[in-house]
């Protein structure tokens, strides 16, 4: 069940992407940033994390979920070490997965050769 979840959940958020680069002229570019925003928003007044907690990967591996993450430690961050918190604890946060993502496009561009469109 927990598959089903998750799948349901993620795959609406990528309908609506969808939705919106088809229906829309808004860039992909500003339509994955827009994701960010609003999982941080959604986030910062407590509305994301039920939904994290009902669809689990569905909802915390999409972009939404990555806004959640920097709003969710910048809470605990501003709880543990005041005003300084809201500079650190985003980045504290989600260091694991801004890293994996900066190994795995290095891994990336050694074994394969980009080459300019034409």
């Amino acid at each position: 069940m927990d598959y089903l979840k998750a799948f349901l959940v993620g795959g609406l958020f990528c309908l609506a992407g969808q939705l919106l680069i088809d229906k829309t002229k808004l860039t992909p570019a500003r339509i994955l940033v827009s994701y960010v925003v609003i999982g941080v928003f959604l986030g910062a007044i407590g509305v994301y994390e039920p939904i994290a907690e009902f669809a689990g990967a569905g909802a915390t591996v999409p972009l939404t979920g990555f806004g959640y993450n920097l709003a969710k430690g910048v809470k605990e961050a501003v709880r543990q070490d005041g005003f300084l918190g809201i500079f650190t604890g985003g980045l504290k946060a989600s260091a694991g997965g801004i890293t994996a993502a900066v190994i795995a496009g290095l891994l990336v561009s050694l074994i394969f050769k980009p080459k300019d469109k034409a």
